[in-house]
C-alpha cells in the first residue's frame, strides 16, 4: 500500500502551463499532491501575466517566483538555493522539447505530458541532451499507473495467457466530435494545429498512450504499422481518427484504433490481449477490474485491493477493495515513481525496482517513431512501415 512521504523530503516543482482554466493542470496538482512527494513553488502558468499571477496566487506560489516564460524561469530558479528540483510542463505539444531542454541543462529533472516532442526529429534532440544528464526527463503515461494495468503486466511476462498472439487497443473519445476549434474554444485549437500538435494529431492526443498503454503490458515493441489517418469533421485541418493494423516484435498482430471523434463515446480507453491460452480484458472506465479468460478453464475477474494481487499491483494501491480508486490516484503513481527516481539520482542511490515502471522519454521517442510511421504509411496508401 501507499504510503505518505515525509514532509521533510518533499521536492521544490515548478510548473510549466496548469493556469486556472487548465483542466489538465488540476489533474497535475492533485497527482502530485496526493503522496505528499512534492511543493509547488513556482511556474509559468498562463502567457497572460495577469491570469498568470492569479494562478500563483490560487496555488500558494509567491509572485516573484511565477514568470513570464520558461527560459527565465529555468535561469531564475537554477540560481536560487532553494530553486525548483523538478519542472512539470503541461503546455501545448511544439513547447515540450524547447521547454525541457531549457530546465535540463540546469541539471533540473523533467516530468513532462505526453507526447514527448511535435516530431521525431525534436524527441531524437532531447534524448541526446537526457543521456548526457544528469538531470532525468520521465513522461505522464499516466494510464500505466492503474493497479491492474501493472497486474496485468504481471500476469503476461509470468506466462498467465501464454504467448502474446493478438492485441486490440483503443482510445476513442467524442471531445472533438463538433469543430469546437472553429468556434474559438482553445482546448481543441492547439489539439488540431498541425504547427503545435504534430503531423498527427489524433496519435498524438491519444493514439500514444494506447501505444504506449500496449507496449506497457506486453512487453513487446511495434515493429511495423500499416496505418489510415483520416480527417472525419468538415473543414477541420488535422486528422482526428486512426485505424491502424500492428505487427509486434513478439510474432503477434494488433490492432489500434485512435479518435476523437467516436460520437457517445466517453473516454475509450480500453485493451485486449489474445495469448495461446488464454486472454486479458481492461477497460479504463471501469478500472479496478480485469478480466482474465482462460482457454480452458473457469474464467476469473480480479479486483484492485485484494491481497493476492502482485507486488506491482498491490504497491500502486491506495485504499482497501471496494472503496474505488480512479484516474487520479493512477497519474499519482506515476508522480510518485517519479519521485523516487529523482530522490534516487540525487542521494546516488539505487531506486526502488518498482519505480522504473515510471515511463521515460526514451518511451516518448518510441511513441514518436510509432506517429512518424503512421503517417509514412498513411501517405503510401496504408504500406507497411517499419518503426524505427
Amino acid at each position: 500500500m501507499k504510503t505518505m512521504a515525509n514532509p521533510q523530503q518533499r521536492l521544490r516543482l515548478g510548473f510549466v502551463g496548469g493556469g486556472l482554466e487548465s483542466s489538465i493542470g488540476s489533474t497535475h496538482r492533485y497527482a502530485a499532491s496526493l503522496d505528499g512527494h512534492y511543493q509547488l513553488v513556482a511556474g509559468v502558468f498562463a502567457r497572460d501575466p495577469e491570469r498568470n499571477l492569479a494562478a500563483a496566487q490560487a496555488y500558494g506560489v509567491a509572485p516573484e517566483r511565477a514568470y513570464a516564460d520558461f527560459e527565465a524561469m529555468a535561469r531564475a530558479e537554477a540560481a536560487r538555493a532553494d530553486g525548483i528540483q523538478v519542472v512539470a510542463i503541461m503546455a501545448p505539444n511544439a513547447v515540450h522539447v524547447p521547454a525541457s531542454l531549457a530546465f535540463l541543462k540546469h541539471g533540473i529533472d523533467v516530468i513532462c505530458d505526453k507526447p514527448l516532442a511535435a516530431s521525431l526529429a525534436q524527441a531524437n534532440a532531447l534524448l541526446d541532451q537526457v543521456r548526457q544528464g544528469p538531470a532525468l526527463h520521465l513522461l505522464t503515461h499516466n494510464y500505466s499507473g492503474y493497479p491492474l494495468i501493472r497486474e496485468a503486466r504481471e500476469l503476461i511476462a509470468r506466462g498467465a495467457i501464454g504467448e502474446v498472439r493478438l492485441v486490440q487497443v483503443e482510445h476513442a473519445s467524442a471531445f472533438g466530435t463538433h469543430p469546437l476549434e472553429q468556434q474559438g474554444v482553445k482546448a481543441l485549437a492547439w489539439r488540431t494545429d498541425p504547427d503545435q500538435a504534430g503531423a498527427s494529431s489524433v496519435l498524438a492526443d491519444v493514439g500514444v498512450h494506447a501505444h504506449q498503454l500496449l507496449r506497457f503490458v506486453t512487453g513487446q515493441e511495434v515493429s511495423q504499422v500499416s496505418a489510415e489517418l483520416s480527417t472525419l469533421v468538415p473543414g477541420r485541418v488535422s486528422d482526428d481518427n486512426a485505424h491502424v493494423k500492428l505487427r509486434l516484435s513478439g510474432g503477434g498482430r494488433g490492432l489500434l484504433w485512435a479518435s476523437f471523434v467516436a460520437a457517445g463515446q466517453r473516454h475509450g480507453l480500453q485493451i485486449r490481449i489474445f495469448g495461446s491460452s488464454g486472454s486479458l480484458y481492461w477497460h479504463q472506465e471501469q478500472p479496478e477490474r480485469l478480466e482474465l479468460r482462460h482457454q480452458d478453464q473457469p474464467h476469473q475477474v480480479l479486483r484492485r485491493g485484494e491481497s493476492w494481487l502482485s507486488e506491482a499491483a498491490r504497491q500502486a494501491t491506495r485504499i482497501k477493495a471496494g472503496q474505488p480508486e480512479g484516474l487520479l490516484e493512477a497519474f499519482a503513481n506515476i508522480y510518485s515513481d517519479a519521485a523516487e527516481l529523482i530522490k534516487a539520482r540525487r542521494e546516488q542511490r539505487a531506486p526502488a525496482p518498482l519505480a522504473r515502471l515510471c515511463p521515460t522519454a526514451e518511451d516518448g521517442l518510441r511513441g514518436m517513431a510509432f506517429i512518424e510511421a503512421c503517417v509514412q504509411s498513411d501517405r503510401q496508401e496504408g504500406h507497411w512501415i517499419e518503426v524505427s
